[in-house]
């Protein structure tokens, strides 16, 4: 299920801090890094992602640009709400290339997740792929 799109396997960007029609939230899903969620250029900025099921993933890889700061939290509750704190990293900048970040979650269960982007190295940061590991049961 590796590079699988999001979309496909039926999860949805249900909450975004901001949206440009040019680059809207759900390219965030589409698994195509050419296309691409971009923030308006406060900080924080997030976005909760939300499968079709409950689901135990084992890692959630974070393609993106000018992120400096990423805080992953997750709920196993049918809305969006009392979420709990799974992992944070500080990304390296890269230069003309996008960041690709991998956070190990072990199984972890979740309905939904939300990234909050805390700050970035530029006053805009784009995300252009989340890919999604899951255990199989």
């Amino acid at each position: 299920m590796i590079d699988s799109a999001l979309s496909s396997l039926g999860a949805t960007v249900v909450v975004a801090t901001s949206s440009d029609e040019n680059h809207p939230p759900e390219n965030i899903t589409d698994g195509n890094t050419k296309t691409f969620w971009m923030s308006t250029g406060m900080f924080p900025q997030e976005f909760i992602i939300r499968f079709a099921e409950p689901s135990k993933i084992s890692t959630v890889t974070v393609d993106s640009y000018n992120v400096k700061h990423l805080k992953i939290e997750k709920n196993t509750s049918p809305n969006t709400s009392q979420f709990e704190f799974v992992t944070e990293k500080e990304f390296e900048h890269t230069e003309g290339h996008l960041q690709s970040n991998t956070f190990l979650l072990n199984g972890s269960s979740a309905n939904h997740l939300r990234f909050i982007i805390s700050s970035g190295y530029d006053h805009f940061v784009s995300v252009h792929r989340i890919s999604v590991q899951h255990l199989h049961t």
